[in-house]
């Protein structure tokens, strides 16, 4: 029997257990599943008891695993927030944060974000998924990352969505287009433009047709491009090929020598951008002192 074991047999069992799957647990703590299987073994050698009940259909602790996830809870929990908070350590400490978030918020926002964080921890590393809405809300409610930035959420049962901020939809065109002068503009004033739009699929379509439907106006509006991403969209009205509608976020944050953003209204339409995560779920202290940060930051942003 061993006599010891390791701290990552530790986070092992509990991303085993946590996700009810070897294979999700492995890419969440970046280990093979072999390597996996051996730090669980190496555990159970050291308890001298089975831990976990591993069939093709489930996994499941055993009785003694059962009784055991609650001091192994409190063990990583206390040992890593000891870590963080022994500045003489910081630039060693191997632990990392996982999200996902909407492309926009990845771009703009969350690099200054990280960067501060990473002044005050600068050991702590980080696996971002950049991913569209839906794929993000999946990949929190199946344990991929510990909590996302979406743009909607509070509709799934097995997620709690924090809204953080309102991202007003606004007209992206060229500055000689004949919309550019105008400090804002009504949606009738879009009718018999060439629009570029994204796909209906999007979680920014649905937002958009959503709101303009429960508006009740009659437009005609010309959606004649449909891209994938919003950044593709920005390129072709750049080209001259025709105006967008996007949110405020995902248009240039500094002047532009090519594109100008005009304010919407008649209907204002706005989506609502947030912290989500799984219902229950128990982050890391590295993720709540990051995710506390990210918070801060972003109410006292220009957006909030």
């Amino acid at each position: 029997m061993r006599n010891n074991f390791e701290f990552l047999d530790l986070k092992a069992f509990l991303a085993v257990l946590e996700l009810s799957s070897f294979n999700e647990a492995a890419k969440l703590l970046n280990l093979s599943q072999p390597a996996l299987s051996r730090r669980i073994r190496g555990l159970e050698e050291a308890v001298g008891a089975q831990l976990i009940e591993r069939t093709t259909r489930r996994v499941a602790p055993t009785q003694i695993g059962r009784e055991l996830m609650p001091l192994v809870r409190r063990l990583v929990d206390e040992f890593e927030e000891s870590i963080l908070s022994i500045s003489d350590l910081r630039g060693r400490h191997r632990a990392q944060v996982t999200l996902a978030s909407v492309p926009t918020a990845a771009f703009y926002f969350l690099p200054r974000v990280i960067e501060a964080f990473n002044k005050r921890y600068p050991g702590i590393r980080f696996r971002i998924m950049d991913l569209s809405a839906n794929e993000g809300l999946d990949a929190v409610a199946n344990g991929e990352v510990e909590f996302g930035i979406n743009i909607t959420g509070a509709t799934r049962d097995d997620l709690i969505f924090t809204p953080l901020l309102e991202d007003p939809f606004v007209l992206a065109c060229r500055r000689d287009h004949a919309l550019a002068q105008e400090p804002r503009l009504s949606w009738s004033a879009l009718e018999g433009h060439p629009l570029i739009g994204v796909s209906k699929t999007s979680g920014n379509r649905a937002v958009l047709d959503h709101a303009l439907a429960m508006a009740d106006q009659r437009l005609d509006l010309n959606w004649f491009y449909e891209v994938n991403h919003l950044s593709t969209s920005l390129g072709l009205v750049e080209a001259g090929l025709g105006i967008s509608v996007l949110p405020q976020l995902a248009t240039p944050q500094r002047e532009h020598p090519l594109i100008a953003t005009v304010a919407l209204e008649n209907p204002v339409v706005t989506r609502t951008i947030g912290m989500v995560e799984r219902r229950g779920a128990r982050f890391s202290p590295a993720a709540t002192r990051f995710r506390e940060m990210l918070v801060e930051e972003w109410r006292g942003s220009a957006y909030a």
